[in-house]
């Protein structure tokens, strides 16, 4: 708050949001007499910071959510980076980031990590801040052969199965009548076909990979 000389060189501090200027008022003496005070600013501007935003997981060929970036020091500017341009974001850009279709053409999980870096209406850059976006593969089931045979006969067990880890599959048959229930989960057992009619009868089964 006061002292005399010089004023060394010393780290400048401001942990408020906004500009804080301080005025030094300085006071000459010599043999015992004083001179007109003189005085000069030192304004401090904060460093701005970026509020955390969340971290996302999503499947692929799904919306993500806008990411709308907020600080607490007014007139801040945003600029980001985002290391896996793979997913269907830029690599880079600034302000928020708006809704988006993730992408992921793998068999596994892809997760992207985007920094922001904020900087403050008076040119100050404040520290990094980084969330992550992750866009699961939607599976895929392999191909199934279609099935042809007589009535009261055995069909052959329908085995699925995916690149990617961890699908679990359901499926619909929309008739019934042949034998086979109108749903169902997982594989599809050896039965037999059944048909009361003279025509031949087609099921369509429908598979869903989770």
């Amino acid at each position: 708050a006061n002292g005399t000389g010089d004023i060394a060189s010393f780290m400048a501090i401001n942990t408020t949001p906004s500009i804080i200027t301080a005025t030094i008022t300085v006071t000459p003496m010599a043999n015992g007499c004083q001179g007109p005070d003189s005085t000069f600013t030192i304004t401090v501007n904060p460093i701005p910071e970026v509020d955390p935003s969340m971290d996302q997981e999503l499947c692929a060929s799904t919306s993500t959510n806008a990411v709308n970036f907020t600080s607490t020091t007014a007139g801040t500017t945003f600029d980001w980076t985002n290391d896996t341009p793979s997913i269907g974001l830029a690599a880079n850009g600034n302000g928020n980031i708006a809704t988006f279709t993730g992408l992921n053409t793998t068999s596994n999980p892809i997760t992207a990590t985007i920094t922001v870096t904020p900087t403050g209406s008076n040119g100050c850059v404040g520290p990094d801040s980084s969330f992550t976006i992750t866009v699961n593969p939607a599976p895929l089931t392999s191909s199934i052969a279609d099935q042809l045979l007589c009535t009261n006969t055995t069909t052959n067990a329908i085995n699925y199965n995916s690149t990617t880890p961890g699908t679990t599959f359901t499926w619909t048959n929309d008739t019934p009548s042949i034998g086979l229930t109108g749903n169902g989960n997982g594989n599809i057992a050896s039965f037999t076909g059944l048909n009361t009619t003279s025509i031949p009868v087609i099921a369509t089964i429908t598979v869903t990979p989770t």
